[in-house]
């Protein structure tokens, strides 16, 4: 919904830490750009309030109108402000990202982003595996697997559903650690000693059913992003997953190089 004339708009704001250099290596947009950003991500510029003008901006950073103007295009490449015609910029919703480069859990990737996260155990059981299941983790059909179901949370809000299966010795003691603030994949490391390598992921769009939405606090059929993950501890599957996340607010990305 676009933004009306009621909407907040975010004074300039002078800090003395946010001051740019002309005598800095780093070019005066991208400073402003990363002032900006920061002011957004922890909560200074609010989602949904307008930015102050590029009139104030350029008074206040003492700069000229297209390096406002170069800072502010490349939050809006990033989705972390819009633009409307003759109303100016607002901050939007911004979307987590995980880099696809490294092989992290989620309180990983997003911890080193400043975001806070949290999990909520929703099941935990042992369970005949699945054909897929059992295929990924290199089981016979119907052996016994142990699932975790995790509610996981960004900045207090639902982000993401996971679940994931594992050997039952493994799933056992992964349950008495504290799922609800440690990835799984440190527990493997750290208290079970295993030696992750790499995973494996096939990524897809799918709607949301009923059970997903309800968690996830979204309507049933939003878009989903579904990823499979199977991970592996010394060229054997450990960990095979589906995780499920709200398409309006998280997104993968990767960056590949042309030899």
């Amino acid at each position: 919904m676009a933004p009306n004339r009621k909407q907040m708009i975010v004074p300039v704001r002078t800090d003395p830490a946010d001051e740019v250099s002309s005598v800095s290596q780093m070019p005066l947009f991208t400073q402003i750009r990363e002032i900006l950003r920061r002011r957004i991500l922890d909560g200074s510029y609010p989602p949904h309030s307008q930015m102050p003008s590029e009139s104030q901006m350029m008074t206040a950073f003492r700069v000229s109108r297209i390096t406002i103007r170069q800072a502010l295009g490349d939050l809006q490449k990033e989705g972390l402000i819009f633009k409307v015609m003759g109303k100016g910029s607002f901050v939007a919703k911004p979307k987590a990202f995980q880099s696809l480069s490294r092989l992290q859990g989620f309180a990983e990737a997003m911890s080193s982003s400043g975001y806070e996260t949290y999990s909520m155990l929703l099941s935990a059981r042992e369970m005949p595996a699945s054909k897929i299941v059992a295929q990924r983790l290199q089981l016979r059909a119907d052996a016994p697997v142990f699932e975790i179901q995790r509610l996981r949370y960004l900045n207090r809000e639902p982000i993401s559903v996971d679940v994931s299966y594992f050997p039952p010795a493994i799933g056992e003691r992964l349950v008495q650690a504290d799922l609800a603030t440690r990835d799984i994949f440190v527990i493997l490391e750290n208290d079970l000693g295993r030696n992750l390598t790499h995973a494996e992921l096939q990524i897809e769009a799918i709607s949301a059913d009923e059970s997903l939405a309800r968690h996830l606090d979204i309507r049933e059929a939003s878009p989903l992003l579904r990823i499979e993950r199977l991970t592996y501890d010394d060229g054997k599957p450990i960990d095979f997953e589906f995780l499920y996340y709200r398409g309006d607010a998280f997104q993968y990305r990767l960056r590949i190089d042309r030899s």
